[in-house]
């Protein structure tokens, strides 16, 4: 049912030590259950594994059977820390874990880990109260480059360091950073495979997403027009677009667009960032901004290389964004101000931020995104407008750019490198 970590199957490869590493460890020290989610294949299973003494894999049938049986008696006397991996797989083993830690609330006893959000929010969910969520997202290149431990950009930004802030000592140019864009951040193919067969890897990992993984959820969708979608969604990834854009440019009806749009959700592929409100700001648009969270996946879906997406400007924008959205979403779990991601916009288009990271009690960091090797006060006026308006409430503002060097734009408005994401 469950092995001994160690004890088979090791795979002899380094790890890569994550962002979420401290905040599990600190948590199973303190809390019984923890439930780590993310997309399929970024990783989860290795990270909780190290963190567990039996490991349970329910998308193995052999190990999955018993679980089906009688998922209360097959935990039963494992040794803990116990890692669930892939719930959805063997729904019922949730119940267990439920009366598992109503009956015995001792910190450090499971670990779960899966790759859908289906079912978490349902009313019947029986985590509730029972296990503590932690989103963990595909690499970060701060992780790649082993900077997992210093503090996150954001919580430097909040802190006021801005001008501190540290570059790599090679600091990429606009190629490079597509590069890593289209690299995307799957441990698998990211870390250990050449450009060709990581290519065929993102391929094939598509494939079983918009077949198999769909039919986790119970669902039964036709590949070739799930796929038309997908597409679709990965052209207008980073933008504000209207749902009748995407039904229309995939050749499907609203109602089918919009199961689409659910499903691609609950499979941790796609998301939906908010708009963001106060009551200090009047006329903003509520639509969200789409996002596919790994820009491999975009080069995947539209057969882009490098090139490609350099000779297109309007691809070329959506790309870094949709890069650097998922650099600060692998930060947030982890971030001591607890942030949370918006974008903001007016009415009109006459006012537009990015990203906004809110840190509690409407206090922001605004984020630009340029292609830009040397963004001047023109790209920061929406920053500033942003700042006269919110006053103290505006923490910082930073225009992060494609080029070498940092530098002042305005009071508390900051120009720098993309790569200080992770320097």
């Amino acid at each position: 049912m469950g092995r001994e970590v160690g004890s088979v199957g090791r795979v002899d490869r380094p790890y890569v030590p994550r962002l979420v590493d401290d905040l599990i460890r600190e948590l199973l020290a303190e809390l019984p259950a923890l439930l780590v989610v993310g997309p399929r294949a970024t990783g989860k299973t290795t990270t909780a594994a190290r963190h567990a003494r039996t490991i349970v894999r329910l998308d193995q049938p052999g190990q999955a059977l018993a679980f089906a049986a009688d998922p209360d008696a097959a935990l039963r006397d494992l040794p803990e820390p116990i890692l669930l991996d892939e719930w959805q797989m063997v729904p019922t083993v949730l119940g267990a874990v439920k009366r598992a830690v109503d009956t015995d609330p001792r910190p450090g006893r499971f670990i779960v880990t899966g790759s859908v959000r289906a079912d978490l929010e349902a009313d019947n969910w029986p985590g509730t109260g029972r296990l503590v969520r932690i989103a963990m997202t595909g690499l970060a290149v701060r992780e790649i480059v082993h900077r997992a431990e210093a503090p996150t950009f954001l919580d430097r930004l909040a802190a006021g360091e801005v001008e501190s802030l540290a570059l790599p000592p090679d600091v990429p140019d606009l190629r490079d950073y597509v590069e890593m864009a289209l690299r995307g951040g799957f441990p698998e193919s990211a870390l250990h495979l050449s450009a060709r067969a990581r290519a065929r890897w993102l391929d094939g990992y598509l494939d079983q997403l918009l077949t198999r993984d769909v039919e986790i959820l119970g669902e039964h969708r036709d590949p070739a027009r799930l796929r038309r979608y997908f597409e679709v969604l990965a052209l207008n990834s980073a933008g504000l677009v209207q749902a009748r854009t995407l039904h229309e440019g995939a050749g499907i009806n609203a109602r089918t667009a919009d199961a689409y749009d659910r499903l691609l959700q609950n499979l941790l592929v796609a998301e939906s960032v908010p708009a963001w409100s106060t009551n200090r700001l009047k006329r903003l648009v509520r639509g969200a901004k789409r996002y596919i969270v790994d820009p491999g996946l975009i080069g995947a879906a539209l057969r882009l290389d490098v090139n490609a997406v350099l000779r297109d400007g309007d691809l070329l924008g959506r790309i870094l964004d949709t890069f650097v959205a998922a650099q600060l979403r692998a930060e947030l779990p982890v971030g001591s101000a607890r942030p949370r991601l918006y974008h903001l916009r007016g009415e009109k288009g006459q006012h537009e931020v990015d990203l906004l990271a809110e840190l509690g009690a409407e206090r922001v960091i605004g984020i630009e995104v340029k292609a830009h090797a040397a963004p001047d006060a023109s790209a920061a006026r929406h920053l500033v407008w942003l700042r006269d308006e919110l006053g103290d409430r505006f923490v910082a503002g930073v225009v992060l750019h494609t080029g070498p060097r940092r530098y002042r734009l305005a009071p508390d408005i900051h120009a720098v490198p993309i790569c200080a994401l992770w320097g």
